[in-house]
């Protein structure tokens, strides 16, 4: 296969994958809108389980954007308030991690398994018929990792390739690339997906790939702030809140990436599996540090944002 080949196959593949993961995310959003508004307005109240929430959800729908960027809207239209707000956003980044799990199980065939199911349940009359849709997106995300994997292969053997990607060991640049890949692909989902598929091929190291996924946090808060622009200042104050909260988790974990790398190397042999943990322990720390401090953050996002009344 010659390099244009490559390239061209890898956009496709990478494409098929932003299309299934967009897809399953708004056919999952249709099916329990409404549902979805009334337990963000209940549950969030308590931020132990508006965490759990946006976690849940986030896993479910495989977007931490467009999880945040519904947030944002409900705080606009009054349904939840900016303060409890804070810790779907919080659960949000921890959901997101994963994804990460998902690639590195390497769960080859349950996605043509899964389009089998979607199209037999398309078939069925009533309303299963829609769940029938999440399952195909569903299959139709776990078929693209898989042929992004076999397209990536051929750039394993290439000296350039390698150099060129051992450039996200100096951690700076692995977080930087992290950040810039995933605010223009609107996705930390396929950022993450990529640099795990990279990693069990050799062409990615470990501490590389952690700093990538570490980025792609703060890349991810883009979203939300572009759903904020026409709206509310309490809702736009949602998205800087967003922005703040990863942008200090990235500060405080930042030189620790290394040592922590170390430390889970040592705990688990397979490389891909080592880049998802290191992706929840991340936010899992990030979590238990931003929870019990989001009320004088709240104020500290407000003051910032010069919309103090709000509560």
């Amino acid at each position: 296969m010659t390099l244009f080949n490559t390239i061209i196959a890898i956009a496709a593949t990478v494409s098929l994958f932003i299309f299934s993961l967009k897809g399953f995310s708004k056919e999952l959003q249709h099916l329990g809108a409404e549902r979805l508004k009334k337990w963000l307005s209940r549950i969030t109240a308590n931020r132990m389980f508006g965490f759990l929430l946006g976690a849940l959800l986030t896993a479910l729908i495989q977007s931490s954007s467009a999880v945040t960027s519904i947030t944002v809207g409900l705080v606009d239209s009054g349904i939840i308030s900016f303060f409890n707000s804070l810790s779907v956003l919080v659960g949000a980044n921890l959901g997101t991690t994963f994804t990460a799990w998902l690639v590195a199980f390497k769960l080859d065939n349950l996605g043509s398994i899964l389009l089998v199911i979607a199209m037999v349940v398309s078939f069925i009359p009533g309303k299963i018929h829609l769940i029938g849709k999440s399952f195909f997106y569903l299959g139709l995300l776990l078929f693209s990792l898989q042929q992004i994997n076999i397209v990536l292969k051929p750039l394993s053997g290439d000296a350039d390739v390698i150099k060129w990607m051992a450039q996200a060991d100096f951690i700076p640049v692995g977080v930087l690339a992290g950040t810039i890949v995933t605010a223009v692909l609107q996705s930390s989902s396929v950022t993450t997906g990529l640099s795990i598929v990279l990693v069990s091929q050799g062409v990615l190291s470990v501490q590389g790939a952690i700093a990538v996924v570490v980025g792609c946090n703060l890349g991810t808060t883009t979203t939300a702030i572009i759903a904020s622009l026409s709206l509310s200042k309490t809702a736009k104050s949602v998205a800087v809140a967003n922005v703040l909260l990863n942008l200090a988790g990235l500060l405080v974990f930042l030189p620790f990436i290394k040592p922590l790398t170390t430390f889970i190397q040592g705990l688990e042999s397979e490389t891909t599996y080592q880049v998802a943990t290191a992706h929840l322990v991340f936010n899992l720390i990030v979590a238990a540090i931003a929870l019990p401090l989001l009320t004088p953050f709240s104020k500290l996002v407000l003051r910032v944002t010069g919309n103090g009344s709000v509560q």
